[in-house]
């Protein structure tokens, strides 16, 4: 890992955030290229991603142009199913077929805009694909429409990546791709070479998984696209600061991704717009601690101890030596 090489990306809905600190009062809301603007005042950002279709306008390509002007580079397109009222109870796994098409057609369009744009990742989060009431769903029916819905996509640009980003739930209560484990599945079963996944730690916590461990798994039987950072109390998607409560988790999920080869940007999914934080001060903070943290796994991998106390799994040891790493010798 060399940090004069690493790629850091964010959410530009995040500098919205504070919009009178930045613009004159009365400048009204700022349009993506102005948050990408603010954006590019972030020391050490190097990327942001855009919301498709909320943030590309009618040509992706001055959109993607004007971007790289600032001397930043569209990392990806995420999908945001809004447009359709009727999307609210399902995108691909809508009841009806013509909701369906308009859902997958739109999803279409997003891989051509990301393409314009300069960028070969879309990232899926189906929030919407879910159910709410015991009754309300054909669960296999489901099924069905959301793997033909996602090969579709898949299969329109062989040579754009599609990553799946999964979440517990919110808006339904129930998400389709609530975890690791469902999410592989269906990889497995559709079994195309572009596909793989975005692992968010925020929903990763609140899906009650172990961060590692779950990019272990997808790094065995898929790979990860995404790698969005954020931190919180495992109850919501909280997009606190990373390392701001789980910073241990978040430090062993870098050493495993970094260990299985992830040679991405690291988009930080934060929310400073949420509590008016100064979204380039926060994204600079983020940007500070990830490389704090990678230079504490060079420290932990510059020996064979960690990995020697891990093949014995002794955890009384694995702690000490990373209490070491973070802090410094400590009195035991």
């Amino acid at each position: 890992m060399q940090t004069d090489i690493l790629r850091f990306a964010t959410r530009l809905n995040s500098f919205g955030s504070k919009p009178d600190v930045y613009w004159p009062k009365g400048h009204g809301k700022p349009n993506p290229i102005e948050l990408a603007e603010r954006a590019s005042k972030a020391d050490g950002l190097t990327d942001v991603d855009l919301n498709y279709p909320d943030h590309l306008g009618t040509d992706p390509r001055a959109t993607g142009k004007a971007i790289r002007d600032l001397g930043l580079t569209v990392n990806g397109l995420a999908m945001r199913y809004y447009s359709n009222p009727a999307f609210k109870i399902g995108a691909f796994t809508n009841p009806d077929p013509a909701v369906r098409r308009e859902a997958i057609d739109l999803t279409k369009r997003g891989i051509d805009a990301a393409r314009e744009a300069g960028s070969n990742l879309m990232t899926l989060w189906l929030g919407q694909d879910g159910f709410d009431y015991a009754f309300q769903a054909d669960y296999a029916r489901l099924w069905t429409d959301e793997i033909d819905g996602i090969r579709e996509v898949a299969e329109h640009d062989p040579d754009c990546l599609i990553s799946i980003e999964y979440k517990p739930n919110e808006p339904r209560s129930y998400s389709l791709m609530p975890d690791c484990a469902t999410t592989l599945l269906a990889l497995k079963e559709i079994n195309l070479p572009n596909l793989g996944v975005t692992l968010d730690f925020a929903h990763v916590l609140y899906a009650d998984e172990q961060p590692a461990f779950a990019a272990a798994l997808i790094g065995r039987y898929s790979r990860i696209l995404g790698l969005h950072l954020n931190d919180g109390y495992a109850k919501r998607d909280d997009g606190l600061m990373v390392g701001a409560v789980h910073s241990i988790q978040t430090i062993e999920l870098l050493r495993q991704v970094y260990a299985d080869g992830f040679a991405g940007p690291i988009y930080f999914d934060t929310f400073p717009d949420l509590t008016g934080l100064d979204p380039v001060r926060e994204c600079e903070a983020n940007i500070a601690t990830v490389k704090s943290m990678l230079n504490i796994i060079r420290k932990l991998d510059g020996d064979n101890q960690l990995s020697t106390a891990i093949a014995q799994q002794d955890a009384v040891k694995t702690q000490s030596i990373v209490r070491s790493a973070m802090f410094g010798n400590t009195p035991s």
